[in-house]
């Protein structure tokens, strides 16, 4: 494969797991898997939840995919790249940058990044499985990049600063 074909293959499938995440969650976890999806839903003490699961089958997925298209680095190797990449940028977004999970990344005053976090905080407003909003990772609707303008970025105090260098 042509070094063009295999970045367009692994673009192509990095911006085809949006929507393969959308759908997934929209239609899935809060549909028949919503029994391992509603940890991600509720407040607990614990440092994982049953949701942490999923990761295994994209994890998996992409894995298979390298694994049998690596001998000829053929269109199969390049979706599992392209899978990996959405993944490992959905973990520092999601878990790291929204969540909290590593406490490196506190806030930002990116636009995109503060409408982003708005959008997955309005999705947890609801804690059941139905009237959730904004299913997505990377496409949000154009109403939180509004919001998130005429909100002002959080700012940066000595205080903070300091915590941030320690």
């Amino acid at each position: 494969m042509t070094t063009l074909g295999a970045v367009a293959v692994t673009a192509a499938t990095f911006l085809g797991m949006e929507f393969v995440a959308w759908f997934m969650h929209r239609f899935v976890l809060h549909g028949p898997l919503w029994f391992l999806h509603r940890s991600h839903h509720v407040r607990h003490p614990h440092r994982f939840e049953r949701n942490d699961f999923f990761f295994l089958f994209y994890g998996s997925l992409s894995m298979l995919l390298i694994i049998f298209g690596s001998e000829n680095h053929d269109f199969r190797f390049w979706m599992g790249v392209g899978i990996a990449s959405y993944g490992t940028l959905y973990f520092f977004v999601h878990d790291v940058l929204i969540h909290g999970r590593l406490r490196f990344w506190r806030k930002s005053r990116n636009t995109y990044l503060r409408a982003l976090n708005m959008a997955h905080k309005m999705h947890h407003k609801t804690t059941g499985r139905d009237g959730s909003e904004e299913f997505g990772l990377l496409w949000i609707s154009p109403k939180y990049f509004r919001m998130a303008l005429n909100r002002p970025a959080p700012s940066r105090t000595l205080k903070s600063t300091a915590k941030a260098t320690e």
